[in-house]
């Protein structure tokens, strides 16, 4: 589908919209704008973190301009997701000047079904992506405390070990990992991913699905360790004109990964 384009042929630019969100761009053809998972630095990715990004949006860019948006640096205490799906909408008209495509992916799709929730004019059609109408409690209390000590200082990547493994050996083990890397993958603003982290533990849509008018596709991993199957299908039971697709088998960013992400998400937006 489309022209094969690889990661490292990709002509990347960088810039920031409206409010200070950060972005990358790649591709061309329609705007696509991918709403970005949790990510602790309210920044572009840089290093290794840039290029798995930029290779996860590869296969995308072969049809798409894709706008990698981040959430806006200086994130004040108290910010609600709603305060947030606001930046972005602002963001998003400043930029485009009307409704874009909009795909969400984990902590993004929290941002995206609030977006198109709040603010219907801003979205064409929305892809929520191994996500859902709300986080479930025990992956936002591990969000929040990995936010909490990092704002405190402390060893913090450890606590998001606590959820996304199925195997509570290896979730351990994880989490010795987690511990030793810690200082290697620092908030460079702790403030910052703390208010996000408690945007999100009081994120809940559940009764505002209808609100969403825009085309929506939910995706979602069988095996993803952070939305059980049961919230993908009721966010897409939900939005009265959705469709939900299920990997077999797949883990939370195993369906992103996954070889027909790309093309069910092209099919859905381009037909």
């Amino acid at each position: 589908m489309g022209r094969s384009t690889s990661a490292a042929a990709l002509a990347v630019t960088e810039g920031a919209l409206k409010h200070g969100l950060p972005y990358l761009a790649m591709g061309s053809g329609q705007p696509l704008v991918f709403l970005r998972w949790f990510t602790a630095d309210h920044a572009n990715p840089t290093g290794w973190m840039r290029d798995t990004e930029i290779k996860s949006l590869a296969p995308l860019a072969r049809d798409f301009r894709v706008y990698a948006v981040g959430r806006a640096p200086g994130m004040a205490a108290g910010t609600t997701m709603a305060d947030i799906a606001t930046q972005h909408a602002e963001a998003l008209h400043s930029e485009f000047g009307g409704p874009v495509d909009v795909l969400g992916i984990s902590s993004g799709g929290s941002v995206a079904l609030q977006l198109a929730a709040d603010h219907p004019g801003a979205v064409r059609k929305l892809v929520v992506a191994s996500s859902g109408y709300r986080l479930e409690r025990a992956a936002s209390a591990s969000q929040v405390k990995f936010g909490e000590a990092a704002a405190r200082g402390e060893r913090a990547l450890h606590h998001m070990a606590s959820v996304g493994f199925a195997n509570p050996v290896v979730a351990r083990l994880a989490a010795a990992g987690m511990w030793l890397l810690d200082p290697l993958a620092r908030p460079k603003n702790p403030a910052d991913t703390l208010a996000f982290v408690r945007a999100e533990d009081a994120f809940d849509l559940d009764g505002r699905l209808s609100d969403i008018k825009a085309p929506t596709l939910v995706v979602g991993g069988e095996r993803d360790g952070f939305y059980p199957v049961a919230n993908f299908r009721h966010t897409a039971d939900g939005i009265p004109n959705s469709h939900l697709i299920i990997y077999p088998g797949a883990s939370h960013m195993g369906a992103i990964k996954h070889p027909r992400f790309a093309p069910d998400l092209t099919a859905f937006l381009t037909r």
